[in-house]
């Protein structure tokens, strides 16, 4: 089975075309820029912005990672956020669903709640976030992320294919892990908006490979993080300070997230491995 995945270069991309090669796919590799990877069995470089590009792109894969985004609203100006990482979703999810591909991986994130980068110092309505939890945004980032799950939504219905939109909080693992979590761990306070939540990169690259092979029917929009917060204060102390007004649906752990993860466990029998506390 082969499956094409754009973004093959970035911090997700790398992850996740190791991890599909090593449970036996045969990976298409794709980027701008050439990805540095011995995994894959094929590198393709391109524009996904460019649907004609595209096309070809998805020709002859079984199932496709569409991976590819300008990560923050911070990497570019409000229009070429926003114009990539929808124009580059609906390119992809419409080739590939015209080109006959039956299953594809559309990597979402938290932020298409809206919570993550506003500037008004929004809380969530209630906790756990569920999937259904409402729109609340104000910033291009998750506005793109939010529009992306209604094209696969679209898609999947125009073309009769599954697709799954993984809702990713801040991944990473090693150097990149430690960076994230020392201020946070300093003041708390910097991180409200994100809830705290995060998620290894090796377990983002398997809730993906899980996806993969879900039995999922439609469209179906996952949340995937840690079992745990980052911070070093329980949970409860986290809503006490910052989100004195969000509803607390049911009764949490210590230090557990504050993201609903039910559904990845319910669809794609997933359950991170990695922690960070001893």
């Amino acid at each position: 089975m082969k499956v094409l995945v754009t973004g093959a270069g970035g911090t997700l991309g790398k992850y996740v075309v190791e991890h599909l090669a090593a449970e036996g796919w045969s990976v298409r590799a794709h980027d701008r820029a050439r990805p540095e990877t011995s995994a894959a069995d094929d590198v393709v470089t391109g524009e996904l912005l460019d649907r004609a590009q595209v096309e070809i792109l998805v020709a002859g894969v079984d199932a496709v990672v569409h991976a590819a985004a300008i990560p923050s609203p911070l990497g570019g100006t409000e229009d070429e956020v926003f114009r990539n990482n929808v124009d580059s979703v609906y390119n992809v999810l419409y080739a590939a669903g015209q080109a006959g591909v039956r299953r594809i991986v559309n990597i979402s994130s938290a932020s298409a709640v809206g919570l993550a980068w506003s500037r008004r110092g929004l809380s969530p309505v209630s906790v756990p976030v569920t999937e259904e939890h409402p729109y609340v945004g104000d910033d291009v980032y998750g506005l793109s992320k939010q529009i992306g799950e209604l094209v696969a939504d679209t898609a999947s219905r125009r073309w009769g294919c599954s697709v799954v939109s993984l809702r990713f909080p801040f991944i990473g693992t090693g150097e990149r892990q430690r960076i994230h979590f020392e201020p946070i761990h300093a003041d708390p306070g910097i991180d409200r908006a994100g809830l705290w939540a995060w998620l290894d990169t090796r377990d983002a690259a398997r809730a993906v490979g899980a996806a993969l092979i879900a039995k999922t029917v439609g469209h179906q929009v996952i949340n995937v993080a840690a079992l745990d917060t980052v911070s070093l204060l329980p949970t409860r102390e986290l809503l006490r300070r910052y989100h004195p007004d969000t509803r607390i649906d049911r009764e949490l752990g210590e230090f557990e997230t504050l993201f609903d993860l039910r559904r990845a466990g319910e669809l794609l029998d997933f359950t991170p491995e990695h922690g960070w506390r001893a």
